[in-house]
């Protein structure tokens, strides 16, 4: 068996402020989006997927892949958008057996009015926190992160637009 590298007091404490403020964050812009738009933060994030593609469709498939979600609760919140006339799914035209989601024009709509208040929370709550460079570093780090997790490639670019 192989020995343990624990933790250094430093890296422990590295890891747990990391866990709580991402945690905190995701449920503090969660709050917001709920409270003004009625969209959990998931539900913001297939919007803003579905808006990066050129006509706002995407195979179901890869917009869970690429949104972090398993099918089944992404299946689960195109139900609850759906019925809100924010998006729509048909049939894959190139394989029947497939499915395509699709943003409607009253998706990006309330993407639209929901961006204000999503981007205003991410700079109030993380960015406003820090200077240009440590920015600069997170991003950096964030994407080597990324990219050591996710080898195939399932989530896609990290920047693909930054408005909807």
């Amino acid at each position: 068996m192989t020995e343990t590298k624990w933790l250094s007091s430093e890296e422990q404490l590295g890891w747990r402020g990391f866990l709580l403020a991402s945690r905190l964050i995701m449920d503090q812009l969660n709050r917001e989006l709920q409270d003004a738009h009625d969209l959990s933060l998931t539900d913001y994030a297939i919007l803003v997927r579905l808006s990066e593609e050129q006509d706002h469709q995407l195979r179901m498939t890869e917009l869970a892949a690429s949104s972090g979600l398993s099918k089944s609760r992404l299946s689960h919140q195109m139900k609850r958008l759906e019925q809100r006339g924010l998006t729509s799914r048909s049939v894959c035209p190139d394989d029947a057996r497939g499915t395509n989601a699709e943003l409607t024009k009253a998706g990006y709509k309330a993407l639209q009015d929901a961006s204000h208040t999503h981007v205003a929370g991410v700079r109030e709550h993380l960015l406003d926190h820090f200077d240009p460079d440590q920015v600069r570093e997170l991003a950096r780090w964030t994407e080597e992160v990324v990219h050591h997790l996710d080898q195939d490639g399932r989530s896609g670019p990290l920047l693909p637009s930054c408005q909807p």
